[in-house]
């Protein structure tokens, strides 16, 4: 399993390398397809290898006409199986902390609670990894209020790092009349406001982390980007015999808020990593710049 981890790697770090040489073929490709179009001459600097070219543009598709990234191949097989997540906290989790695990384990569905125990960040990977996981979700705590979530797509990565904020457990909503019952049927996806590039990656280890929910499911989890503060609401809905003006909405809980500062192309075990992206709050320009959605 070791070597096979191992070779698995090197492929997928072989393929992120060959990024910048299929990227200037296509543009090559593109400056001919655009010459023939508009019955312009071939480029001086392309004559050469002008043949060749047009051979493989007579062989692609709409699947092999754009050159796929290391970004896409993360998910390129998402598709074919439920996501499987293995949930964790830090070590000695308090009374609060694991309540809120507890509640979270309902929340994603298929996903499995693993007592930390003294068990190091390594050796939980490579459990996830044996046992056939797609993410690892870790909850960290300060002073007794989870207050980190990290989320760790295996087996290559990417993992996203988020500052948990105002985390209210289901026990702890004040209307009680109006919460529903807890339910575990597949939920249905609401993102708001995730319009930049980031936003849209964002978006997308969100949403692989939740399999595809049948269409007669009632249940709604809401991701919500505001100011870059994502807020997070599980919602049960009912239809009254009224017809849709009589649909009832009611929150089920936890609800909490979730704050971007690092994502990395790589697993949680790997120090190497390469840094996608990173929050630099004290920039001057900082308060101005909304990096997920406008």
């Amino acid at each position: 399993m070791l070597r096979r981890n191992v070779r698995l790697r090197k492929e997928y770090l072989y393929r992120k390398n060959l990024e910048g040489d299929e990227r200037q073929l296509y543009e090559k490709k593109r400056k001919i397809r655009e010459a023939l179009q508009e019955g312009k001459p071939i480029p001086t600097e392309l004559r050469n290898e002008e043949a060749k070219l047009r051979q493989e543009i007579d062989l692609e598709d709409q699947n092999t006409a754009v050159p796929r990234s290391h970004i896409d191949d993360e998910y390129a097989n998402a598709t074919e199986k439920e996501p499987k997540i293995l949930l964790t906290t830090s070590r000695d989790p308090s009374a609060p902390l694991t309540r809120f695990v507890k509640e979270l384990n309902i929340v994603f569905p298929n996903a499995v609670k693993l007592n930390r125990g003294g068990q190091v960040i390594s050796e939980i990977i490579e459990t996830a990894r044996s046992h056939d996981f797609t993410d690892v979700i870790f909850v960290s705590e300060n002073r007794g209020k989870p207050d980190g979530l990290i989320i760790s797509h295996l087996p290559f990565g990417p993992t996203a790092y988020f500052q948990l904020l105002n985390v209210v457990t289901r026990h702890e909503i004040q209307t009680k009349k109006d919460m529903g019952k807890m339910s575990e049927q597949y939920p249905h996806l609401i993102f708001e406001r995730f319009t930049t590039q980031m936003g849209k990656r964002v978006m997308n280890i969100l949403k692989h982390i939740f399999p595809v929910p049948k269409l007669d499911a009632k249940r709604i989890v809401t991701f919500s980007n505001e100011s870059d503060y994502i807020s997070f609401r599980n919602h049960v809905y009912d239809k009254g015999e009224g017809g849709p003006k009589s649909i009832e909405l009611k929150e089920i809980g936890p609800r909490f808020e979730l704050r971007l500062y690092q994502v990395k192309l790589g697993t949680l075990e790997q120090d190497e990593a390469e840094v996608e992206w990173v929050l630099r709050p004290y920039m001057n320009t900082a308060k101005k710049r909304q990096f997920l959605g406008e």
